[in-house]
């Protein structure tokens, strides 16, 4: 099982190299749905796969890609080849906020005049992060990996990219704000088709898999075609980590909302799962089986390891990951010490871990 937390880096994307546009890579699912792989730049994931849905009053995307040139000449090419421009689309559907998924809707809604729909929890995030000085992500970053234990040498680029200003270069600070929202449980407003919209938070607050409750067009046994953005995935477990305002102190769950979020999943029943990476699969039941048992296992290994106090930082770096601790890019360390967080978080939550009393930066003991 390969952890999407390992392969997630953020600060792997500046100064990506363009290479020659490859002719889109363009698939009919049939129904009125298509998908474009969209690349992403200098990451192991290679593409996201943007949905198209026709509707009665135009095209619909499905998330948008990832905010690079090269990135949106693939998808304004893959549209072409279906017969239509960028300016022809109607709307865009949002799964969630990450910049491989929204980061090109302000620029399609430039061209078009599209409408942008996002879950409320999400919205929040993008507003948050357009609204702040970027120096602030920089000292709660700061802070956060202080208490969690890392080394002073690990966050001292933190502080340096802070003073130089570099911070304005990372992705995702100038988001498009969307103008519609997405809401769980309801049918979405699409002219001559059935979508329904299912909140699914836990790779990020505001995630929503969208349901095509409509005939599969291939007789597939099961309930429509389910566009599973990253909650449900062929072959990755998607990054639980933290999504938190620095000003806020409620205490989130992720772990426990996606664990919760994969059941309800589950218990749909689609015929076919439309993922936003790597390929199309069906007998999701199946899939959300294989990742329940992950992360039992997983919480298991985890309260093994908290026989011996650990910081949350010290975790993660005896969690297993795709490749050894020292080999796991800077920016990935951040991600991985906050799914290891957020697995903390639901074995305390659920009694089988706890914090040690006046320890700083606090560690934490299995129960």
């Amino acid at each position: 099982m390969v952890d999407w937390g390992d392969q997630c880096n953020t600060f792997s994307f500046q100064g990506a190299r363009m290479t020659p546009l490859a002719p889109p890579q363009v698939t009919d699912h049939g129904g009125g749905v298509w998908s474009i792989k969209v690349p992403i730049p200098d990451n192991p994931l290679g593409h996201t796969l943007v949905h198209l849905l026709d509707t009665g009053r135009g095209p619909v995307l499905i998330d948008t890609g990832w905010d690079d040139p090269q990135s949106w000449d693939t998808l304004v090419a893959g549209l072409a080849a279906l017969g239509i421009a960028a300016a022809d689309v109607h709307g865009v559907v949002i799964t969630h906020h990450h910049p491989d998924h929204h980061g090109l809707s302000g620029r399609v809604r430039e061209v078009s005049g599209a409408w942008i729909a996002m879950h409320a929890a999400d919205t929040e995030v993008v507003v948050r992060t357009r609204s702040r000085e970027p120096g602030v992500w920089f000292d709660y970053m700061s802070e956060k990996l202080a208490t969690a234990g890392a080394p002073e040498e690990h966050i001292a680029p933190l502080r340096a990219a802070r003073a130089s200003g570099r911070m304005r270069t990372l992705p995702g600070l100038r988001a498009a704000v969307p103008d519609r929202e997405i809401v769980p449980g309801e049918l979405l407003p699409l002219a001559g088709r059935a979508l329904r919209a299912i909140w699914t938070p836990g790779h990020t607050p505001g995630h929503v898999c969208l349901h095509l409750e409509e005939a599969h067009p291939g007789n597939l046994p099961g309930n429509g075609r389910l566009f599973s953005g990253d909650h449900l995935l062929p072959g990755i477990s998607p990054h639980i980590g933290l999504y938190e305002d620095p000003e806020d102190e409620r205490v989130t769950d992720p772990l426990g909302d996606y664990l919760d979020s994969l059941e309800r999943v589950g218990r749909l029943r689609p015929a076919e799962v439309l993922p936003a990476h790597q390929h199309p699969f069906t007998d999701a039941p199946a899939r959300v089986r294989e990742l329940l048992t992950h992360h039992e296992e997983r919480l298991a290994g985890l309260w093994e390891l908290l026989a011996e106090p650990l910081t949350p930082w010290g975790l993660a770096e005896r969690m297993e990951w795709n490749r050894p601790w020292g080999q796991i890019p800077y920016g990935s360390r951040h991600i991985a010490v906050s799914e290891a967080e957020a697995h903390l978080r639901w074995l305390v939550k659920q009694g089988r871990a706890e914090a040690v009393p006046d320890t700083d930066p606090v560690t934490y003991r299995a129960v």
